[in-house]
């Protein structure tokens, strides 16, 4: 179940590629970090690929396809993946293709490489999942050998991820490593040594991995960059590329993304062989189930507005710039009776995961986070995000307004704004593409509670504390076999007690 390659390859040689250490991305004019010859044969240039100039903003322009995509399916039992993955799919209620799925899914079945672009929630984890489990089906890694590879810039969406394809793994008996920082890289390295064909890695992570030794990509033949734009601007270009230089120059190559940009052209031109491109929504492109509202306020009222908006029915998630500020909001809201955590980098992975958890399950009702919950997190009916601080960028206004209105679900997306950031917020909705509604408006006011379900807050501190989990019961055969030990136990203890009072 494994279809032959499509295109030809041989000319994809990495012999001249950079190793990991190379200073080459340290300069605004060398920003993609590769001294590597290009595909071609030719050098590359200081300033970008190419002729292309060092621009780092707006579209570039799409490859065009030189061999013919194979046209697009309406159900998944039209496409030739496993009788176990197509029953996966619908025990886990997955029916119909989403339609970035439908297109690309007979092309990377196919074995070739793959542009797409969907905006969040559109399906594009199992739009390339679906085809690296079945083109990987069937095959056993050797330890610290990963047949597939799938790069994504944060932990939170390392984990979706793996979450989201662990059933269909299971299906196809083929084995997963979520390979990210925070966690204990002990357990990383023995789920390595163990044997992964699959493995979800965050760049760095994945670097200091290999620069041990517990890990080598040259079995690697699948290779997937999700978010391959936020990975750019978080600076991890130069280990990206380095990590492409490694796998199976043959290989296939998926790129998805929300949005694309010039910062993903090196990878598109470099990596990318004859691509069958498939674009959902355009970069700037606005979800339709989504309501976009700009609340004027004035500075000394917002952090009450804040707070009402906060205690609303329902769950929450409200965006702020730093960590610092993150953590003063939740310490607030909890003093105001609002159920509130706080998600930042500062916070541990387990801290991190742990919090998620209780937001999910609505034990949290606020999630207040910075940039790094702007991607990567799924929660059903989540209906309001709350830009408390209005975003610098419109890529970050678009993924931040992306945990809301998920898979043709309805949401409102709210950004404070105070006189002097009017004209910067206006600047940005016009690069978003978006024309929002504005209301001027101030704490208490009917407005307010239409448009966000605001109310007062009960005003008495909270704690939050873990969810008491029910302990699993044991089995009637499980007490019956301890019972004989339990008791022996019991007589040796008496025992002992006669023997020191004799």
């Amino acid at each position: 179940m494994n279809p032959t390659r499509t295109n030809n390859r041989s000319s994809r040689s990495r012999t001249g590629g950079p190793a990991f250490g190379t200073d080459a991305g340290s300069g605004r004019s060398s920003r993609f970090g590769s001294s590597a010859p290009s595909r071609s044969g030719g050098p590359s240039r200081s300033g970008g690929y190419g002729r292309r100039p060092a621009a780092v903003q707006g579209e570039f322009a799409l490859p065009k396809t030189i061999t013919p995509p194979l046209p697009a399916v309406e159900a998944f039992t039209d496409l030739d993946m496993p009788a176990e993955l197509l029953a996966a799919l619908s025990a886990q209620g997955v029916t119909m293709p989403f339609p970035i799925q439908g297109a690309t899914l007979p092309n990377t079945l196919a074995g070739r490489d793959v542009l797409g672009r969907g905006r969040t929630g559109s399906g594009k984890t199992l739009a390339f999942g679906l085809a690296l489990l079945t083109r990987t089906a069937g095959q056993r890694a050797e330890p610290q050998q990963p047949l597939a590879l799938i790069l994504v810039p944060t932990r939170e969406l390392a984990q979706q991820v793996t979450d989201a394809l662990t059933p269909y793994a299971r299906s196809v008996k083929l084995r997963l490593a979520t390979v990210v920082g925070g966690m204990s890289i002990g357990k990383q390295i023995g789920a390595l040594r163990g044997g992964a064909e699959v493995v979800v890695a965050t760049p760095g992570r994945l670097k200091d991995l290999i620069d041990r030794g517990d890990c080598r990509l040259n079995q690697v033949a699948i290779t997937v960059l999700d978010e391959a734009d936020q990975m750019a601007d978080m600076g991890f270009m130069p280990q990206v590329t380095a990590l492409l230089d490694q796998v199976r120059p043959e290989g296939q190559r998926m790129l998805f993304s929300a949005t694309l940009d010039r910062n993903v052209d090196l990878l598109v031109r470099r990596y990318l062989t004859d691509p069958v491109v498939h674009s959902v929504d355009p970069s700037a492109g606005a979800v339709t189930t989504m309501e976009h509202h700009v609340l004027h306020v004035h500075g000394a009222d917002k952090q009450r507005m804040t707070t009402e908006i906060a205690a609303r029915e329902g769950r929450v998630m409200m965006f702020l710039d730093t960590k610092h500020a993150v953590d003063r909001l939740t310490e607030h809201l909890l003093n105001s009776g609002v159920r509130a955590a706080a998600l930042h980098g500062g916070k541990s992975q387990p801290q991190r995961t742990r919090t998620l958890a209780q937001f999910k399950t609505g034990h949290v009702t606020v999630l207040v986070a910075t940039n790094v919950a702007a991607r990567g997190i799924h929660v059903d009916n989540l209906d309001l995000v709350v830009n408390v601080d209005p975003p610098t960028d419109h890529k970050d206004y678009l993924h931040r307004g992306g945990r809301t209105a998920r898979a043709g679900e309805s949401g409102s997306v709210v950004t404070l704004v105070t006189p002097n950031q009017r004209r910067d917020m206006t600047r940005l909705m016009t690069a978003a593409g978006i024309t929002p509604q504005s209301t001027q408006v101030r704490s208490g006011e009917e407005a307010l509670n239409r448009i966000t379900g605001a109310q007062t807050p009960s005003g008495i501190p909270v704690t939050i504390t873990a969810p008491v989990s029910e302990r699993p019961k044991r089995s009637a055969a499980s007490r019956g076999r301890r019972r004989p030990v339990s008791a022996a136990r019991r007589v040796s203890a008496r025992q002992s007690a006669f023997d020191a009072a004799a």
